[in-house]
């Protein structure tokens, strides 16, 4: 193989492909960029067996062909280096000499048959989806997934995908997050998917500028193309659990609140919540809230008032502040709509007004309180 490229585009191409290199492995090739060149492309290709990144760059192609170069060696060679032509050539021992008009670098291979091979996406069905919308729906969803391995269906977003609706829910058992869209349309694909949270984090640095998305769902993997690459991931084989069913349906008690007054407030308050616990109090009465912490370890407490709308029997509930905070800065409208019933029963937190085409809900499990 001997192919020329720009530094810049090389550097780029390594950079982008770092994010599916893993830091550490017992799997040494996997530390490696597959370079495959052929015609008038230069392919690189990374892997850590769950997410593959391919990503292609105009070069000159002299000799066709591969080989696996360790992605940190040829990632600092290439940042070191100013704006130059740089030529990666291999020979059939894959021995890589990177040559420049100043110098000439010298490293150890691997034969690209040893690099893990492509995915195949099997069975694929497409989804046509305009990426702002793809972008929003994860973002205002992803906060709530989980990071505890021993859950697996729960550390990915479970994607409800109808004829005219798509829907993303993430849950880590404390919180839940659905949000639906209906500015949709799906032309192949029909049916529910979990997809992993490394895949969705991934994607959102990809669809800043993209005029259209394409995702493909297959029986095992999800791929997605854009001008600079394709992404695949493996799909989560779990089963996801009824969500519906912890939706309450008798939250009779509403909270109005300026969402940006209590956001402001719990997070103020929360500074001297216990540690561990992150526990802050709602006292609920007539037109006001009074947000509290107290903790006996540092014996510090603190508690601010904030005016509401509330009609209802006096309550006092406890939450995780953190959870509280996630929920109140992923839903954008001025006031939100806090559904309650009992002190030990679901919440639901709600915008005021629901966006055009869109149905946002979050849930949060409240915490037992000390007076309970």
């Amino acid at each position: 193989m001997k192919v020329s490229i720009s530094r810049n585009s090389l550097q780029t191409a390594l950079q982008n492909l770092a994010k599916a290199t893993p830091a550490r492995s017992t799997i040494p090739i996997l530390s490696s960029v597959l370079f495959t060149a052929k015609e008038s492309v230069l392919e690189m290709r990374t892997t850590d067996l769950e997410i593959t990144l391919v990503t292609r760059a105009e070069a000159s192609i002299e000799n066709q062909g591969g080989v696996a170069i360790p992605h940190r060696t040829i990632t600092e060679i290439t940042n070191a280096m100013p704006e130059t032509d740089i030529t990666i050539e291999a020979d059939e021992e894959n021995r890589v000499v990177i040559r420049t008009s100043f110098g000439n670098y010298d490293i150890s291979g691997a034969p690209p048959e040893d690099f893990p091979a492509m995915p195949e996406v099997d069975n694929k069905k497409e989804i046509k989806i305009v990426p702002s919308t793809l972008k929003h729906l994860i973002e205002k969803t992803s906060f709530a997934l989980s990071g505890d391995e021993l859950k697996p269906a729960l550390m990915g977003a479970l994607f409800e995908v109808l004829n005219n609706q798509i829907s993303v829910i993430a849950t880590d058992g404390h919180r839940l997050a659905i949000c639906s869209r209906s500015d949709f349309s799906s032309k192949g694909y029909e049916g529910n998917v979990i997809v992993p949270k490394k895949f969705l984090h991934l994607l959102l640095s990809y669809l800043n500028e993209q005029e259209e998305a394409i995702l493909w769902v297959g029986d095992n993997h999800l791929t997605i193309s854009f001008k600079q690459g394709t992404i695949f991931s493996r799909v989560i084989d779990e089963r996801y659990p009824d969500y519906k069913t912890v939706l309450p349906k008798d939250n009779n008690k509403v909270l109005t609140v300026e969402r940006e007054d209590l956001l402001a407030s719990v997070r103020r308050v929360s500074i001297l919540s216990n540690r561990a616990t992150r526990q802050v109090e709602l006292r609920l009465s007539n037109g006001e809230a009074v947000i509290t912490t107290e903790d006996p370890e540092s014996a510090s407490s603190a508690q601010e008032k904030i005016e509401v709308n509330y009609e209802g029997d006096d309550l006092t509930l406890g939450f995780n502040a953190n959870y509280l905070v996630d929920i109140l800065s992923h839903i954008s409208t001025d006031k939100v709509l806090i559904r309650l019933n009992t002190p030990i029963s679901a919440t639901l937190v709600e915008p005021d007004k629901q966006g055009e085409n869109e149905e946002l809900t979050m849930l949060l499990m409240p915490m037992r309180t000390g007076g309970e």
